[in-house]
């Protein structure tokens, strides 16, 4: 089983860049994905989140109304799209799949690798 997550790189702030997870070895169609990110020198935190179905999805503060978490099931696949980047977005992104409890909580079951966003101001 492996997520995989792609597509972070260097942007400048209030730049934008789409980042990808493509989960392979099983389905998770079932199962709630998760995105979250650590910067340097901080604890790693929730992101956003997308039920199985994708009815519901879920948002830190931080980032409501600037990113957006979506998916494709036949894909899959879990996308998320973010805009008006700021330089306090600068953190390793890491996606998740198949949580044990809540949604933002940390105890996936599955983790990717994580990709690096950086966002100059």
């Amino acid at each position: 089983v492996q997520l995989q997550a792609s597509g972070g790189g260097l942007v400048q702030a209030g730049g934008s860049l789409r980042l990808s997870c493509a989960a392979s070895g099983r389905t998770f169609s079932s199962v709630a994905m998760g995105w979250f990110r650590q910067a340097p020198g901080k604890e790693r935190e929730f992101v956003a989140a997308v039920t199985w179905s994708a009815s519901s999805t879920y948002y830190a503060n931080s980032v409501k109304g600037r990113f957006t978490i979506s998916r494709d099931n036949p894909k899959n696949t879990v996308y998320l799209q973010m805009n008006s980047l700021k330089p306090e977005d600068t953190a390793v992104y890491y996606c998740a799949a198949d949580p044990r409890r809540t949604l933002r909580d940390l105890e996936y079951d599955y983790w990717g690798q994580g990709t690096l966003v950086t966002v100059s101001s």
